[in-house]
Protein backbone atom coordinates (compact mmCIF):
# COMPACT_ATOMS: atom_id res chain seq x y z
CA UNK A 1 0.00 0.00 0.00
CA UNK A 2 2.81 2.45 1.46
CA UNK A 3 4.42 1.84 -2.12
CA UNK A 4 1.43 2.24 -4.29
CA UNK A 5 1.01 6.10 -2.60
CA UNK A 6 4.53 6.73 -2.98
CA UNK A 7 4.15 5.71 -6.76
CA UNK A 8 1.53 7.80 -6.96
CA UNK A 9 2.86 10.79 -4.96
CA UNK A 10 5.80 10.62 -7.45
CA UNK A 11 3.82 10.29 -10.50
CA UNK A 12 1.62 13.23 -9.15
CA UNK A 13 4.61 15.57 -8.70
CA UNK A 14 5.88 14.30 -12.07
CA UNK A 15 3.17 15.35 -13.73
CA UNK A 16 2.86 18.83 -12.21
CA UNK A 17 6.65 19.40 -12.49
CA UNK A 18 5.82 19.26 -16.34
CA UNK A 19 3.01 20.63 -16.61
CA UNK A 20 4.41 23.43 -14.69
CA UNK A 21 7.86 23.17 -16.87
CA UNK A 22 5.64 23.48 -20.01
CA UNK A 23 3.69 26.98 -18.32
CA UNK A 24 6.70 28.12 -17.79
CA UNK A 25 8.02 27.64 -21.20
CA UNK A 26 4.82 28.95 -23.05
CA UNK A 27 4.41 31.75 -21.04
CA UNK A 28 8.63 32.45 -20.77
CA UNK A 29 8.58 35.60 -23.68
CA UNK A 30 8.07 38.64 -22.19
CA UNK A 31 4.94 40.70 -24.19
CA UNK A 32 5.80 43.23 -25.74
CA UNK A 33 9.06 41.55 -26.55
CA UNK A 34 10.25 44.86 -26.59
CA UNK A 35 9.52 48.25 -24.68
CA UNK A 36 12.46 50.90 -25.48
CA UNK A 37 11.21 54.07 -26.16
CA UNK A 38 10.99 54.96 -30.47
CA UNK A 39 11.43 57.75 -32.69
CA UNK A 40 8.59 59.46 -33.50
CA UNK A 41 8.60 59.56 -37.37
CA UNK A 42 6.62 61.31 -40.13
CA UNK A 43 6.06 59.62 -43.49
CA UNK A 44 4.25 60.40 -46.80
CA UNK A 45 1.66 58.75 -48.62
CA UNK A 46 4.08 56.39 -50.70
CA UNK A 47 5.75 55.85 -47.16
CA UNK A 48 8.75 58.20 -47.59
CA UNK A 49 10.87 60.24 -44.91
CA UNK A 50 9.43 63.78 -43.84
CA UNK A 51 11.49 63.60 -40.51
CA UNK A 52 11.94 62.16 -37.15
CA UNK A 53 12.92 63.21 -33.60
CA UNK A 54 15.09 61.58 -31.79
CA UNK A 55 13.39 59.24 -29.01
CA UNK A 56 13.36 59.61 -25.34
CA UNK A 57 16.32 57.49 -24.32
CA UNK A 58 18.71 59.52 -26.77
CA UNK A 59 18.49 56.69 -29.51
CA UNK A 60 17.84 56.71 -33.01
CA UNK A 61 15.60 53.93 -32.51
CA UNK A 62 12.84 54.50 -35.21
CA UNK A 63 9.42 52.45 -34.59
CA UNK A 64 9.45 48.66 -35.70
CA UNK A 65 9.08 47.79 -38.83
CA UNK A 66 7.61 44.55 -40.32
CA UNK A 67 9.13 44.87 -43.70
CA UNK A 68 13.43 44.24 -44.19
CA UNK A 69 15.00 45.39 -47.39
CA UNK A 70 16.03 42.04 -49.31
CA UNK A 71 19.88 42.74 -49.97
CA UNK A 72 19.66 43.58 -45.92
CA UNK A 73 18.33 40.00 -45.34
CA UNK A 74 20.71 38.16 -47.59
CA UNK A 75 23.70 39.88 -45.98
CA UNK A 76 22.33 39.54 -42.41
CA UNK A 77 21.97 35.78 -42.79
CA UNK A 78 24.94 35.02 -45.06
CA UNK A 79 26.86 36.96 -42.16
CA UNK A 80 25.20 35.91 -39.16
CA UNK A 81 23.20 32.74 -39.30
CA UNK A 82 23.20 30.82 -42.64
CA UNK A 83 21.05 28.32 -41.80
CA UNK A 84 18.56 30.70 -40.30
CA UNK A 85 15.60 29.73 -42.46
CA UNK A 86 15.95 26.59 -41.56
CA UNK A 87 16.59 25.43 -37.97
CA UNK A 88 14.31 25.87 -35.05
CA UNK A 89 15.74 28.83 -33.52
CA UNK A 90 18.51 26.75 -32.29
CA UNK A 91 21.71 25.15 -34.20
CA UNK A 92 23.16 22.51 -32.58
CA UNK A 93 26.03 22.64 -34.78
CA UNK A 94 26.93 25.80 -34.80
CA UNK A 95 27.08 25.92 -30.78
CA UNK A 96 29.15 22.47 -31.06
CA UNK A 97 31.54 24.28 -33.58
CA UNK A 98 31.89 27.92 -31.20
CA UNK A 99 32.33 25.66 -28.40
CA UNK A 100 35.54 24.25 -30.02
CA UNK A 101 36.82 27.52 -31.31
CA UNK A 102 36.96 28.99 -27.73
CA UNK A 103 38.59 25.73 -26.19
CA UNK A 104 40.97 25.76 -28.78
CA UNK A 105 41.39 29.96 -28.00
CA UNK A 106 41.10 29.73 -24.48
CA UNK A 107 38.84 32.74 -24.45
CA UNK A 108 34.91 33.17 -26.31
CA UNK A 109 36.10 33.86 -29.84
CA UNK A 110 32.56 32.97 -31.45
CA UNK A 111 29.33 32.52 -29.63
CA UNK A 112 27.71 30.74 -32.32
CA UNK A 113 24.02 32.59 -31.50
CA UNK A 114 21.43 32.17 -34.42
CA UNK A 115 19.11 35.14 -35.14
CA UNK A 116 16.67 34.30 -33.20
CA UNK A 117 18.53 33.58 -29.79
CA UNK A 118 20.04 37.42 -30.57
CA UNK A 119 16.49 38.63 -30.63
CA UNK A 120 16.26 37.13 -27.12
CA UNK A 121 19.11 38.56 -25.89
CA UNK A 122 18.43 41.90 -27.26
CA UNK A 123 15.28 42.08 -25.36
CA UNK A 124 17.35 40.33 -22.18
CA UNK A 125 19.87 43.69 -22.34
CA UNK A 126 22.06 44.12 -19.80
CA UNK A 127 21.70 40.11 -18.70
CA UNK A 128 25.07 38.49 -18.41
CA UNK A 129 26.71 36.27 -20.78
CA UNK A 130 27.36 32.33 -18.69
CA UNK A 131 26.49 29.34 -19.66
CA UNK A 132 22.91 29.85 -17.91
CA UNK A 133 22.35 32.65 -19.61
CA UNK A 134 23.11 31.17 -22.50
CA UNK A 135 20.72 27.88 -22.11
CA UNK A 136 18.06 30.25 -21.02
CA UNK A 137 18.31 32.43 -24.79
CA UNK A 138 18.39 28.84 -26.48
CA UNK A 139 15.05 27.78 -24.83
CA UNK A 140 13.38 31.05 -25.19
CA UNK A 141 14.81 30.95 -28.77
CA UNK A 142 13.11 28.05 -30.03
CA UNK A 143 9.56 29.44 -27.97
CA UNK A 144 10.30 32.51 -30.46
CA UNK A 145 9.77 30.31 -33.51
CA UNK A 146 6.94 29.25 -32.46
CA UNK A 147 5.28 32.19 -31.74
CA UNK A 148 6.98 34.01 -34.70
CA UNK A 149 7.40 33.70 -38.15
CA UNK A 150 11.28 33.70 -39.50
CA UNK A 151 10.19 37.13 -41.20
CA UNK A 152 8.72 38.40 -38.34
CA UNK A 153 12.20 37.38 -36.17
CA UNK A 154 14.46 38.82 -38.84
CA UNK A 155 12.36 42.03 -38.37
CA UNK A 156 12.42 41.92 -34.64
CA UNK A 157 16.04 41.96 -35.37
CA UNK A 158 16.35 44.61 -37.84
CA UNK A 159 14.12 47.25 -35.63
CA UNK A 160 16.01 46.80 -32.62
CA UNK A 161 19.97 45.32 -33.28
CA UNK A 162 22.89 48.42 -32.74
CA UNK A 163 24.42 49.82 -35.54
CA UNK A 164 26.79 51.78 -33.28
CA UNK A 165 27.05 54.78 -31.46
CA UNK A 166 23.31 56.22 -30.58
CA UNK A 167 22.23 54.63 -33.90
CA UNK A 168 19.55 51.53 -33.06
CA UNK A 169 17.33 49.37 -35.94
CA UNK A 170 18.11 49.53 -39.96
CA UNK A 171 15.92 52.22 -41.05
CA UNK A 172 17.80 54.14 -38.24
CA UNK A 173 20.91 52.98 -39.19
CA UNK A 174 20.45 53.81 -43.23
CA UNK A 175 19.25 56.97 -42.63
CA UNK A 176 21.96 58.08 -40.23
CA UNK A 177 24.61 56.67 -42.34
CA UNK A 178 23.53 56.67 -46.03
CA UNK A 179 20.77 59.08 -45.93
CA UNK A 180 18.01 57.29 -47.63
CA UNK A 181 16.12 54.41 -47.39
CA UNK A 182 16.88 50.84 -46.53
CA UNK A 183 15.51 49.56 -49.74
CA UNK A 184 17.26 52.13 -51.83
CA UNK A 185 20.91 51.09 -50.67
CA UNK A 186 23.42 49.21 -52.62
CA UNK A 187 24.78 45.45 -51.94
CA UNK A 188 28.05 47.33 -50.52
CA UNK A 189 25.84 49.84 -48.18
CA UNK A 190 23.43 47.00 -46.70
CA UNK A 191 26.71 44.16 -45.75
CA UNK A 192 28.24 47.36 -44.22
CA UNK A 193 25.05 47.63 -42.43
CA UNK A 194 24.85 43.87 -41.87
CA UNK A 195 28.08 43.67 -40.15
CA UNK A 196 27.59 46.65 -37.64
CA UNK A 197 25.50 44.56 -35.03
CA UNK A 198 28.34 42.45 -34.49
CA UNK A 199 30.43 44.69 -32.57
CA UNK A 200 28.54 47.77 -32.33
CA UNK A 201 30.74 49.52 -29.83
CA UNK A 202 34.06 48.75 -31.58
CA UNK A 203 33.31 49.44 -34.91
CA UNK A 204 30.98 51.63 -36.64
CA UNK A 205 31.08 54.47 -39.53
CA UNK A 206 33.54 56.99 -38.05
CA UNK A 207 35.35 54.81 -35.86
CA UNK A 208 37.78 51.64 -36.50
CA UNK A 209 36.98 52.25 -40.57
CA UNK A 210 40.12 49.88 -41.28
CA UNK A 211 38.48 47.13 -39.68
CA UNK A 212 34.69 47.81 -40.74
CA UNK A 213 36.52 48.17 -44.56
CA UNK A 214 37.77 44.53 -44.02
CA UNK A 215 34.64 43.12 -42.57
CA UNK A 216 32.13 44.18 -45.36
CA UNK A 217 34.53 43.19 -48.01
CA UNK A 218 34.97 39.48 -46.51
CA UNK A 219 30.93 39.55 -46.38
CA UNK A 220 31.24 40.88 -49.86
CA UNK A 221 33.08 37.59 -51.03
CA UNK A 222 30.98 35.21 -49.05
CA UNK A 223 27.95 36.86 -50.99
CA UNK A 224 30.15 36.40 -54.22
CA UNK A 225 31.27 32.60 -52.88
CA UNK A 226 27.53 31.74 -52.34
CA UNK A 227 26.17 33.23 -56.05
CA UNK A 228 24.18 36.11 -54.31
CA UNK A 229 26.07 38.26 -56.31
CA UNK A 230 28.05 38.02 -59.38
CA UNK A 231 31.73 39.19 -60.02
CA UNK A 232 30.82 42.37 -61.62
CA UNK A 233 28.62 43.39 -58.63
CA UNK A 234 31.59 42.31 -56.21
CA UNK A 235 33.56 44.38 -57.96
CA UNK A 236 32.00 47.57 -58.18
CA UNK A 237 30.88 47.05 -53.94
CA UNK A 238 34.45 46.87 -53.24
CA UNK A 239 34.73 50.23 -55.24
CA UNK A 240 32.57 52.04 -53.02
CA UNK A 241 33.32 54.41 -49.98
CA UNK A 242 32.19 53.77 -46.39
CA UNK A 243 30.20 56.83 -44.57
CA UNK A 244 32.64 58.35 -42.54
CA UNK A 245 30.14 59.18 -39.67
CA UNK A 246 26.37 59.87 -38.82
CA UNK A 247 24.51 63.24 -40.74
CA UNK A 248 21.22 64.52 -39.68
CA UNK A 249 18.20 62.80 -40.18
CA UNK A 250 16.26 65.03 -43.17
CA UNK A 251 13.54 66.89 -41.69
CA UNK A 252 11.20 68.07 -45.00
CA UNK A 253 8.35 68.99 -42.74
CA UNK A 254 9.27 69.85 -39.26
CA UNK A 255 6.06 71.48 -37.88
CA UNK A 256 3.85 68.64 -38.69
CA UNK A 257 6.70 66.57 -36.87
CA UNK A 258 6.31 68.94 -33.95
CA UNK A 259 2.74 68.25 -33.82
CA UNK A 260 2.72 64.64 -34.34
CA UNK A 261 5.28 64.50 -31.44
CA UNK A 262 2.82 66.02 -29.23
CA UNK A 263 0.06 63.94 -30.10
CA UNK A 264 1.75 60.75 -30.40
CA UNK A 265 5.55 60.34 -29.30
CA UNK A 266 6.83 57.29 -30.04
CA UNK A 267 4.88 56.47 -33.02
CA UNK A 268 5.61 55.67 -37.07
CA UNK A 269 2.82 57.96 -38.46
CA UNK A 270 1.75 57.72 -42.44
CA UNK A 271 0.49 61.12 -43.43
CA UNK A 272 -1.56 62.07 -46.73
CA UNK A 273 1.50 64.63 -47.70
CA UNK A 274 3.44 64.09 -50.70
CA UNK A 275 7.11 64.95 -50.16
CA UNK A 276 7.67 66.14 -53.63
CA UNK A 277 4.60 68.56 -53.39
CA UNK A 278 6.21 69.68 -50.10
CA UNK A 279 9.50 70.44 -50.96
CA UNK A 280 8.17 72.68 -53.99
CA UNK A 281 5.57 74.41 -51.61
CA UNK A 282 8.18 75.00 -48.86
CA UNK A 283 10.73 76.58 -51.70
CA UNK A 284 8.30 78.99 -52.92
CA UNK A 285 7.46 79.68 -49.06
CA UNK A 286 11.05 80.49 -48.66
CA UNK A 287 11.40 82.40 -51.53
CA UNK A 288 8.58 84.56 -51.09
CA UNK A 289 9.59 84.92 -47.89
CA UNK A 290 12.79 86.63 -48.79
CA UNK A 291 10.73 89.60 -50.36
CA UNK A 292 8.66 90.03 -47.40
CA UNK A 293 12.08 90.17 -45.13
CA UNK A 294 12.11 93.95 -46.45
CA UNK A 295 9.26 94.74 -45.14
CA UNK A 296 10.01 93.21 -41.66
CA UNK A 297 7.71 90.58 -42.49
CA UNK A 298 9.69 87.22 -40.85
CA UNK A 299 6.81 84.44 -40.64
CA UNK A 300 4.62 82.47 -43.50
CA UNK A 301 2.43 79.52 -43.86
CA UNK A 302 0.98 77.27 -46.13
CA UNK A 303 -1.23 74.22 -46.30
CA UNK A 304 -2.37 73.14 -49.47
CA UNK A 305 -5.50 70.68 -49.82
CA UNK A 306 -7.18 68.57 -51.76
CA UNK A 307 -10.78 69.59 -51.93
CA UNK A 308 -12.27 66.76 -52.91
CA UNK A 309 -10.81 64.36 -50.22
CA UNK A 310 -9.98 66.78 -47.26
CA UNK A 311 -6.40 65.59 -47.76
CA UNK A 312 -3.62 67.90 -47.03
CA UNK A 313 -0.50 66.94 -49.59
CA UNK A 314 1.47 70.21 -47.72
CA UNK A 315 2.02 71.39 -44.99
CA UNK A 316 4.47 74.51 -43.97
CA UNK A 317 4.18 75.64 -40.59
CA UNK A 318 6.34 78.67 -40.74
CA UNK A 319 9.72 79.55 -42.56
CA UNK A 320 12.67 77.30 -42.49
CA UNK A 321 14.97 80.60 -41.04
CA UNK A 322 17.37 79.82 -38.33
CA UNK A 323 16.75 83.25 -36.64
CA UNK A 324 14.44 82.14 -34.12
CA UNK A 325 14.33 85.39 -32.56
CA UNK A 326 11.46 85.93 -35.32
CA UNK A 327 9.39 83.10 -33.62
CA UNK A 328 10.12 80.69 -36.71
CA UNK A 329 9.77 77.39 -34.46
CA UNK A 330 5.76 78.52 -34.14
CA UNK A 331 3.40 76.47 -35.95
CA UNK A 332 1.13 78.96 -37.70
CA UNK A 333 -1.18 76.55 -39.01
CA UNK A 334 -2.28 75.51 -35.52
CA UNK A 335 -1.91 78.65 -33.50
CA UNK A 336 -5.08 80.77 -33.00
CA UNK A 337 -5.07 84.48 -34.58
CA UNK A 338 -7.43 87.35 -35.20
CA UNK A 339 -9.94 86.37 -37.69
CA UNK A 340 -9.88 89.70 -39.16
CA UNK A 341 -11.67 90.17 -42.39
CA UNK A 342 -11.62 86.36 -43.06
CA UNK A 343 -15.13 86.03 -42.07
CA UNK A 344 -17.26 89.03 -43.87
CA UNK A 345 -17.19 86.30 -47.40
CA UNK A 346 -19.20 83.69 -44.84
CA UNK A 347 -21.84 85.95 -43.42
CA UNK A 348 -22.45 87.61 -46.86
CA UNK A 349 -23.41 83.69 -48.18
CA UNK A 350 -25.25 83.43 -45.17
CA UNK A 351 -27.29 86.42 -45.76
CA UNK A 352 -27.92 85.88 -48.92
CA UNK A 353 -28.77 82.04 -48.15
CA UNK A 354 -31.73 83.56 -46.62
CA UNK A 355 -32.60 85.41 -48.79
CA UNK A 356 -31.71 89.19 -46.69
CA UNK A 357 -29.66 90.45 -49.34
CA UNK A 358 -28.77 90.12 -53.03
CA UNK A 359 -25.59 91.01 -54.50
CA UNK A 360 -26.28 94.44 -55.09
CA UNK A 361 -28.44 95.17 -52.30
CA UNK A 362 -27.87 98.44 -51.13
CA UNK A 363 -25.71 98.60 -47.39
CA UNK A 364 -25.30 101.56 -45.73
CA UNK A 365 -21.71 102.96 -45.09
CA UNK A 366 -21.83 105.86 -42.77
CA UNK A 367 -20.29 107.04 -39.25
CA UNK A 368 -21.75 104.55 -37.07
CA UNK A 369 -22.07 103.99 -33.08
CA UNK A 370 -24.05 100.98 -31.63
CA UNK A 371 -23.67 101.26 -27.71
CA UNK A 372 -20.07 102.14 -27.30
CA UNK A 373 -18.93 100.50 -30.32
CA UNK A 374 -17.99 102.61 -33.05
CA UNK A 375 -16.36 100.42 -36.34
CA UNK A 376 -14.56 102.58 -38.77
CA UNK A 377 -13.42 101.68 -42.25
CA UNK A 378 -9.51 100.92 -43.39
CA UNK A 379 -9.38 104.33 -45.14
CA UNK A 380 -11.61 106.35 -42.45
CA UNK A 381 -13.75 107.55 -45.60
CA UNK A 382 -17.67 106.55 -46.01
CA UNK A 383 -19.42 105.89 -49.43
CA UNK A 384 -23.16 106.78 -48.02
CA UNK A 385 -24.43 103.33 -49.44
CA UNK A 386 -22.55 100.54 -51.75
CA UNK A 387 -23.39 97.18 -53.11
CA UNK A 388 -23.10 94.46 -50.78
CA UNK A 389 -20.84 92.75 -53.16
CA UNK A 390 -18.98 95.80 -53.19
CA UNK A 391 -19.02 96.08 -49.76
CA UNK A 392 -17.14 92.60 -49.44
CA UNK A 393 -14.37 92.75 -51.83
CA UNK A 394 -13.92 96.13 -50.80
CA UNK A 395 -13.84 94.80 -47.63
CA UNK A 396 -15.80 97.78 -45.97
CA UNK A 397 -16.05 97.27 -42.06
CA UNK A 398 -19.11 99.76 -41.33
CA UNK A 399 -21.38 97.57 -43.95
CA UNK A 400 -20.08 94.31 -42.26
CA UNK A 401 -20.94 95.46 -39.16
CA UNK A 402 -24.73 96.45 -40.11
CA UNK A 403 -25.17 93.61 -42.24
CA UNK A 404 -24.34 91.26 -38.49
CA UNK A 405 -26.33 93.56 -36.43
CA UNK A 406 -29.14 92.30 -39.10
CA UNK A 407 -27.99 88.94 -39.16
CA UNK A 408 -27.73 88.40 -35.26
CA UNK A 409 -24.29 87.58 -33.74
CA UNK A 410 -26.05 84.10 -32.04
CA UNK A 411 -27.45 83.04 -35.54
CA UNK A 412 -23.86 83.74 -37.50
CA UNK A 413 -21.90 82.20 -34.67
CA UNK A 414 -23.86 78.75 -34.97
CA UNK A 415 -23.71 79.12 -39.06
CA UNK A 416 -19.80 79.43 -38.86
CA UNK A 417 -19.75 76.37 -36.19
CA UNK A 418 -21.85 74.10 -38.58
CA UNK A 419 -19.14 74.98 -41.07
CA UNK A 420 -15.99 74.26 -39.46
CA UNK A 421 -14.93 76.54 -36.94
CA UNK A 422 -13.83 74.88 -33.72
CA UNK A 423 -12.27 78.16 -31.62
CA UNK A 424 -15.16 79.85 -31.29
CA UNK A 425 -15.64 79.03 -27.39
CA UNK A 426 -17.32 82.18 -25.63
CA UNK A 427 -20.71 83.14 -25.70
CA UNK A 428 -21.88 85.08 -28.07
CA UNK A 429 -22.41 88.63 -25.70
CA UNK A 430 -18.52 88.21 -25.76
CA UNK A 431 -17.69 88.01 -29.30
CA UNK A 432 -20.89 91.51 -29.87
CA UNK A 433 -20.53 92.56 -33.47
CA UNK A 434 -16.96 92.68 -33.06
CA UNK A 435 -17.01 89.37 -34.38
CA UNK A 436 -17.35 90.14 -38.35
CA UNK A 437 -14.14 92.54 -38.19
CA UNK A 438 -11.44 90.40 -35.87
CA UNK A 439 -13.17 89.87 -32.73
CA UNK A 440 -12.08 86.45 -32.34
CA UNK A 441 -9.80 84.00 -33.28
CA UNK A 442 -9.49 80.85 -35.81
CA UNK A 443 -6.48 79.05 -37.07
CA UNK A 444 -5.58 78.39 -40.79
CA UNK A 445 -6.50 74.56 -40.08
CA UNK A 446 -10.37 75.50 -39.62
CA UNK A 447 -10.36 78.34 -42.46
CA UNK A 448 -8.72 75.76 -44.79
CA UNK A 449 -11.53 73.00 -43.72
CA UNK A 450 -14.26 75.86 -43.81
CA UNK A 451 -13.71 76.79 -47.57
CA UNK A 452 -12.63 73.18 -48.65
CA UNK A 453 -15.88 72.13 -46.75
CA UNK A 454 -18.00 74.70 -49.24
CA UNK A 455 -16.10 74.10 -52.39
CA UNK A 456 -17.05 70.52 -51.97
CA UNK A 457 -20.73 71.51 -51.55
CA UNK A 458 -20.10 73.81 -54.68
CA UNK A 459 -18.39 70.89 -56.83
CA UNK A 460 -20.86 68.34 -56.14
CA UNK A 461 -23.63 70.40 -56.87
CA UNK A 462 -24.35 68.94 -60.36
CA UNK A 463 -23.25 65.66 -59.91
CA UNK A 464 -25.78 65.18 -56.86
CA UNK A 465 -29.40 66.68 -59.10
CA UNK A 466 -29.31 69.60 -57.65
CA UNK A 467 -29.17 67.78 -53.77
CA UNK A 468 -26.69 68.50 -51.09
CA UNK A 469 -24.37 65.37 -49.50
CA UNK A 470 -23.89 65.82 -45.69
CA UNK A 471 -20.58 64.05 -45.89
CA UNK A 472 -19.28 67.15 -47.91
CA UNK A 473 -18.81 68.94 -44.07
CA UNK A 474 -16.01 66.96 -42.65
CA UNK A 475 -12.30 68.71 -41.18
CA UNK A 476 -9.10 68.21 -43.50
CA UNK A 477 -6.66 65.60 -42.01
CA UNK A 478 -2.84 64.59 -42.28
CA UNK A 479 -3.46 60.97 -41.26
CA UNK A 480 -3.50 58.67 -43.70
CA UNK A 481 -6.23 56.45 -43.70
CA UNK A 482 -5.30 52.52 -45.32
CA UNK A 483 -9.06 51.38 -44.82
CA UNK A 484 -10.71 55.00 -45.81
CA UNK A 485 -12.52 54.40 -49.24
CA UNK A 486 -15.36 55.90 -51.08
CA UNK A 487 -18.72 56.55 -48.61
CA UNK A 488 -22.34 56.53 -50.38
CA UNK A 489 -23.15 60.47 -50.25
CA UNK A 490 -26.11 60.72 -47.71
CA UNK A 491 -28.05 62.94 -49.83
CA UNK A 492 -30.23 65.99 -48.84
CA UNK A 493 -32.51 68.59 -50.13
CA UNK A 494 -30.92 71.27 -47.89
CA UNK A 495 -27.12 72.32 -46.79
CA UNK A 496 -25.87 74.70 -44.19
CA UNK A 497 -25.21 76.82 -47.20
CA UNK A 498 -26.82 76.52 -50.84
CA UNK A 499 -24.49 76.26 -54.04
CA UNK A 500 -25.83 79.82 -54.85
CA UNK A 501 -24.91 81.81 -52.08
CA UNK A 502 -21.70 79.70 -52.40
CA UNK A 503 -21.24 80.64 -56.10
CA UNK A 504 -22.29 84.29 -55.43
CA UNK A 505 -19.75 84.45 -52.95
CA UNK A 506 -16.92 83.27 -54.59
CA UNK A 507 -17.76 85.20 -58.01
CA UNK A 508 -17.98 88.43 -55.63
Amino acid sequence: MKRIIKNKWFQGFAIFLMVSLFIGFWFCLPNPLFDDPTSTVIEDRNGRLLGAKIADDGQWRFPYNEQVSDKFKTSIIAFEDRYFLSHPGVNLFSLFRATLQNIKAGEVVSGGSTLSMQVIRLSRRGKPRTVIEKLIEMVMAFRLELQYSKSEILALYASNAPFGGNVVGLDAASWRYYGRASTELSWSESATLAVLPNAPSLIYPGKNQDQLFDKRNRLLSKLLDLNIIDSMDYELALMEHLPLKPQPIQQIAPHLLTKVFSAERGKRIKTTLEIDFQKEVTTIVNRHHQKLLHNKIYNAAALVVKVESGEIVAYIGNTSSTNKDHGTDVDIVTAQRSTGSILKPMLYAAMLDDGLILPNTLVPDVPTQIGGFNPMNFDRSYSGAVPAKQALYRSLNIPAVKMLQSYGVPRFKKMLIDVGMTSLNESSDHYGLSLILGGAETTMMDLASIYGNLSRVLNHFYQYSHQYNSLDYHPIYFKWNEEEGYELPVLQNESILSAASIWFTYAA
